[in-house]
Protein backbone atom coordinates (compact mmCIF):
# COMPACT_ATOMS: atom_id res chain seq x y z
CA UNK A 1 0.00 0.00 0.00
CA UNK A 2 1.30 3.43 -0.97
CA UNK A 3 0.76 6.12 1.57
CA UNK A 4 -0.72 9.40 0.29
CA UNK A 5 2.17 11.49 1.44
CA UNK A 6 4.85 9.19 0.13
CA UNK A 7 6.33 10.00 -3.27
CA UNK A 8 6.37 7.35 -5.89
CA UNK A 9 9.73 6.09 -6.87
CA UNK A 10 10.68 7.32 -10.30
CA UNK A 11 12.43 4.87 -12.52
CA UNK A 12 16.02 5.94 -13.08
CA UNK A 13 17.61 5.22 -16.42
CA UNK A 14 19.59 2.06 -16.30
CA UNK A 15 23.33 2.18 -16.56
CA UNK A 16 24.33 2.56 -20.20
CA UNK A 17 20.97 4.03 -21.33
CA UNK A 18 21.67 7.41 -23.07
CA UNK A 19 19.44 10.39 -23.83
CA UNK A 20 18.26 11.40 -27.34
CA UNK A 21 21.38 13.39 -28.17
CA UNK A 22 23.63 10.63 -26.94
CA UNK A 23 21.77 8.05 -29.02
CA UNK A 24 22.54 9.95 -32.27
CA UNK A 25 25.11 8.30 -34.49
CA UNK A 26 27.48 11.19 -34.78
CA UNK A 27 29.86 9.26 -36.94
CA UNK A 28 27.15 8.58 -39.54
CA UNK A 29 26.02 12.21 -39.46
CA UNK A 30 29.55 13.38 -39.96
CA UNK A 31 29.98 11.06 -42.91
CA UNK A 32 26.72 12.27 -44.53
CA UNK A 33 27.67 15.91 -44.02
CA UNK A 34 31.08 15.27 -45.52
CA UNK A 35 29.52 13.64 -48.58
CA UNK A 36 27.10 16.57 -49.02
CA UNK A 37 29.85 19.15 -48.74
CA UNK A 38 31.96 17.13 -51.11
CA UNK A 39 29.12 17.04 -53.63
CA UNK A 40 28.70 20.81 -53.40
CA UNK A 41 32.41 21.30 -53.89
CA UNK A 42 32.47 18.99 -56.91
CA UNK A 43 29.46 20.79 -58.44
CA UNK A 44 31.11 24.15 -57.90
CA UNK A 45 34.37 22.96 -59.43
CA UNK A 46 32.45 21.49 -62.38
CA UNK A 47 30.59 24.77 -62.89
CA UNK A 48 33.85 26.70 -62.83
CA UNK A 49 35.40 24.25 -65.29
CA UNK A 50 32.44 24.48 -67.69
CA UNK A 51 31.80 28.20 -67.36
CA UNK A 52 34.11 29.15 -70.18
CA UNK A 53 33.80 32.40 -72.12
CA UNK A 54 31.43 32.33 -75.09
CA UNK A 55 33.60 32.49 -78.20
CA UNK A 56 31.21 31.42 -80.98
CA UNK A 57 27.62 32.02 -82.09
CA UNK A 58 26.21 29.22 -84.26
CA UNK A 59 23.33 30.48 -86.45
CA UNK A 60 20.64 28.24 -87.91
CA UNK A 61 17.83 29.34 -90.24
CA UNK A 62 17.08 30.94 -93.58
CA UNK A 63 18.26 34.53 -93.48
CA UNK A 64 16.44 36.71 -96.00
CA UNK A 65 15.49 39.80 -94.00
CA UNK A 66 17.72 39.38 -90.92
CA UNK A 67 21.50 39.61 -91.21
CA UNK A 68 23.77 37.25 -89.20
CA UNK A 69 25.86 40.17 -87.87
CA UNK A 70 22.71 41.62 -86.27
CA UNK A 71 22.15 38.36 -84.38
CA UNK A 72 25.77 38.09 -83.30
CA UNK A 73 25.79 41.69 -82.03
CA UNK A 74 22.61 41.06 -80.01
CA UNK A 75 24.15 37.98 -78.39
CA UNK A 76 27.38 39.79 -77.50
CA UNK A 77 25.36 42.68 -76.04
CA UNK A 78 23.50 40.43 -73.59
CA UNK A 79 25.99 37.68 -72.72
CA UNK A 80 27.60 38.28 -69.35
CA UNK A 81 29.89 35.71 -67.77
CA UNK A 82 30.59 32.25 -69.11
CA UNK A 83 28.61 29.66 -71.05
CA UNK A 84 27.30 27.82 -67.98
CA UNK A 85 25.87 30.91 -66.31
CA UNK A 86 24.59 32.91 -69.29
CA UNK A 87 20.87 33.75 -69.13
CA UNK A 88 19.45 32.18 -72.29
CA UNK A 89 16.01 33.78 -71.79
CA UNK A 90 17.54 37.24 -71.89
CA UNK A 91 19.47 36.36 -75.03
CA UNK A 92 16.29 35.08 -76.71
CA UNK A 93 14.26 38.16 -75.72
CA UNK A 94 16.93 40.48 -77.10
CA UNK A 95 17.11 38.63 -80.42
CA UNK A 96 13.32 38.60 -80.82
CA UNK A 97 13.29 42.41 -80.61
CA UNK A 98 15.18 42.59 -83.90
CA UNK A 99 13.05 43.55 -86.90
CA UNK A 100 11.84 40.56 -88.94
CA UNK A 101 12.67 38.02 -86.20
CA UNK A 102 9.56 36.03 -85.32
CA UNK A 103 10.98 33.39 -82.97
CA UNK A 104 14.40 32.45 -81.64
CA UNK A 105 15.55 29.25 -79.96
CA UNK A 106 18.77 29.67 -77.96
CA UNK A 107 20.84 26.74 -76.66
CA UNK A 108 24.27 26.09 -75.17
CA UNK A 109 26.83 24.17 -77.19
CA UNK A 110 29.82 23.08 -75.18
CA UNK A 111 32.52 24.01 -74.73
CA UNK A 112 32.25 27.65 -75.85
CA UNK A 113 29.32 28.30 -78.23
CA UNK A 114 25.71 29.46 -78.25
CA UNK A 115 23.40 28.06 -80.92
CA UNK A 116 20.65 30.36 -82.20
CA UNK A 117 17.86 29.08 -84.49
CA UNK A 118 15.90 31.89 -86.16
CA UNK A 119 12.43 31.93 -87.71
CA UNK A 120 11.81 35.09 -89.69
CA UNK A 121 8.53 36.96 -89.88
CA UNK A 122 6.40 36.52 -92.98
CA UNK A 123 4.61 39.69 -94.05
CA UNK A 124 0.95 38.95 -94.79
CA UNK A 125 -0.38 42.49 -95.21
CA UNK A 126 0.54 46.16 -95.23
CA UNK A 127 -0.61 48.29 -92.31
CA UNK A 128 -1.42 51.97 -92.96
CA UNK A 129 1.45 53.77 -94.69
CA UNK A 130 4.54 51.73 -93.84
CA UNK A 131 3.68 49.03 -91.31
CA UNK A 132 3.68 45.26 -91.85
CA UNK A 133 1.45 42.60 -90.30
CA UNK A 134 2.11 38.88 -90.00
CA UNK A 135 -0.48 36.14 -90.49
CA UNK A 136 -1.51 36.44 -86.82
CA UNK A 137 -2.49 40.07 -87.32
CA UNK A 138 0.49 41.32 -85.31
CA UNK A 139 2.21 44.55 -86.27
CA UNK A 140 5.88 43.57 -86.29
CA UNK A 141 7.30 46.61 -88.15
CA UNK A 142 5.86 50.12 -87.95
CA UNK A 143 8.15 51.84 -90.44
CA UNK A 144 9.44 49.36 -92.98
CA UNK A 145 12.04 50.58 -95.44
CA UNK A 146 10.41 48.49 -98.14
CA UNK A 147 6.71 47.61 -98.25
CA UNK A 148 5.78 44.96 -100.86
CA UNK A 149 3.05 46.61 -102.98
CA UNK A 150 1.41 43.29 -103.84
CA UNK A 151 0.32 42.72 -100.23
CA UNK A 152 -3.25 43.64 -99.21
CA UNK A 153 -3.58 47.05 -97.56
CA UNK A 154 -5.17 47.06 -94.10
CA UNK A 155 -5.88 50.41 -92.47
CA UNK A 156 -7.14 51.46 -89.08
CA UNK A 157 -6.41 53.27 -85.81
CA UNK A 158 -3.57 52.21 -83.54
CA UNK A 159 -4.49 49.06 -81.66
CA UNK A 160 -6.98 47.93 -84.29
CA UNK A 161 -4.60 45.66 -86.18
CA UNK A 162 -6.06 42.34 -85.02
CA UNK A 163 -9.68 43.36 -85.64
CA UNK A 164 -8.92 44.59 -89.17
CA UNK A 165 -6.85 41.51 -89.95
CA UNK A 166 -9.64 39.27 -88.66
CA UNK A 167 -12.24 40.84 -90.97
CA UNK A 168 -9.82 40.42 -93.85
CA UNK A 169 -9.37 36.72 -93.08
CA UNK A 170 -13.12 36.21 -92.62
CA UNK A 171 -13.92 37.93 -95.92
CA UNK A 172 -11.16 36.72 -98.19
CA UNK A 173 -12.28 33.13 -98.72
CA UNK A 174 -15.96 34.04 -99.15
CA UNK A 175 -15.14 36.65 -101.79
CA UNK A 176 -12.85 34.28 -103.71
CA UNK A 177 -15.73 31.81 -103.95
CA UNK A 178 -17.81 34.63 -105.49
CA UNK A 179 -15.15 35.37 -108.10
CA UNK A 180 -13.85 38.50 -106.36
CA UNK A 181 -10.43 39.32 -104.96
CA UNK A 182 -10.06 41.27 -101.72
CA UNK A 183 -7.22 43.80 -101.75
CA UNK A 184 -7.87 45.90 -98.64
CA UNK A 185 -9.85 46.50 -95.45
CA UNK A 186 -10.29 49.87 -93.76
CA UNK A 187 -11.60 50.85 -90.31
CA UNK A 188 -11.91 54.60 -89.80
CA UNK A 189 -11.83 56.60 -86.59
CA UNK A 190 -15.63 56.51 -86.29
CA UNK A 191 -15.66 52.71 -86.40
CA UNK A 192 -17.00 52.43 -89.97
CA UNK A 193 -15.77 49.58 -92.16
CA UNK A 194 -14.93 49.41 -95.85
CA UNK A 195 -13.42 46.65 -97.97
CA UNK A 196 -11.70 47.17 -101.28
CA UNK A 197 -11.81 44.75 -104.21
CA UNK A 198 -9.65 44.43 -107.28
CA UNK A 199 -9.90 47.37 -109.69
CA UNK A 200 -10.47 49.65 -106.68
CA UNK A 201 -14.16 48.84 -106.05
CA UNK A 202 -15.05 49.88 -102.48
CA UNK A 203 -17.77 48.14 -100.47
CA UNK A 204 -19.14 50.33 -97.66
CA UNK A 205 -20.25 48.27 -94.65
CA UNK A 206 -20.70 51.01 -92.06
CA UNK A 207 -20.60 50.58 -88.30
CA UNK A 208 -23.55 48.30 -87.62
CA UNK A 209 -24.16 44.62 -88.42
CA UNK A 210 -20.96 44.47 -90.45
CA UNK A 211 -20.96 40.68 -90.76
CA UNK A 212 -24.60 40.60 -91.88
CA UNK A 213 -23.96 43.30 -94.47
CA UNK A 214 -20.95 41.44 -95.80
CA UNK A 215 -23.01 38.27 -96.16
CA UNK A 216 -25.75 40.26 -97.90
CA UNK A 217 -23.21 41.73 -100.28
CA UNK A 218 -21.96 38.26 -101.21
CA UNK A 219 -25.49 36.90 -101.71
CA UNK A 220 -27.09 39.85 -103.52
CA UNK A 221 -24.50 42.22 -104.94
CA UNK A 222 -21.46 40.08 -105.72
CA UNK A 223 -22.91 38.54 -108.92
CA UNK A 224 -23.44 42.04 -110.36
CA UNK A 225 -20.04 43.26 -109.20
CA UNK A 226 -18.24 40.20 -110.60
CA UNK A 227 -19.78 40.81 -114.05
CA UNK A 228 -19.27 44.58 -114.19
CA UNK A 229 -16.23 45.07 -111.98
CA UNK A 230 -14.55 47.60 -114.29
CA UNK A 231 -17.64 49.83 -114.35
CA UNK A 232 -18.34 50.03 -110.64
CA UNK A 233 -16.79 52.58 -108.26
CA UNK A 234 -18.45 51.56 -104.98
CA UNK A 235 -21.21 49.46 -103.48
CA UNK A 236 -23.02 50.86 -100.42
CA UNK A 237 -24.46 48.14 -98.17
CA UNK A 238 -25.63 50.54 -95.43
CA UNK A 239 -29.31 50.00 -96.21
CA UNK A 240 -31.93 47.99 -94.41
CA UNK A 241 -32.99 45.72 -97.26
CA UNK A 242 -30.80 46.49 -100.27
CA UNK A 243 -27.76 48.30 -101.57
CA UNK A 244 -26.70 51.08 -103.92
CA UNK A 245 -24.06 51.08 -106.65
CA UNK A 246 -21.89 53.98 -107.70
CA UNK A 247 -20.74 53.74 -111.32
CA UNK A 248 -17.55 55.01 -112.86
CA UNK A 249 -19.41 56.30 -115.92
CA UNK A 250 -22.08 59.02 -115.84
CA UNK A 251 -24.75 56.60 -114.81
CA UNK A 252 -27.23 57.28 -112.08
CA UNK A 253 -26.63 55.51 -108.82
CA UNK A 254 -28.60 52.28 -108.94
CA UNK A 255 -30.44 51.33 -105.76
CA UNK A 256 -31.90 47.89 -105.24
CA UNK A 257 -35.64 47.87 -104.35
CA UNK A 258 -36.12 48.85 -100.72
CA UNK A 259 -38.45 50.79 -98.49
CA UNK A 260 -35.85 53.19 -97.08
CA UNK A 261 -33.35 54.64 -99.53
CA UNK A 262 -31.33 56.37 -96.81
CA UNK A 263 -28.19 54.49 -95.74
CA UNK A 264 -27.74 53.62 -92.07
CA UNK A 265 -24.56 54.08 -90.09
Amino acid sequence: MVLPWKKRNRRQPANGDSGPLQRLNWRALGTAAGIALGGVAVAWLLLVALDRPVKRVLLVGEFQRVSPPEIESAVVEVVKGGLATVNLDRVRDRIERIDWVDRAVVQRRWPDAIRVAITEQVAAARWNESGLLNARGELFIRNARYVPPELPLLQGPEGGERAVAQLYLDSQGLLVESGLRLTGVRLDERGAWEIELANGVVVKLGRQAVTDRLERFIQLASPLVAKRLAEIKYVDMRYTNGFSVGWNARSAVAVAPQEDATPDA
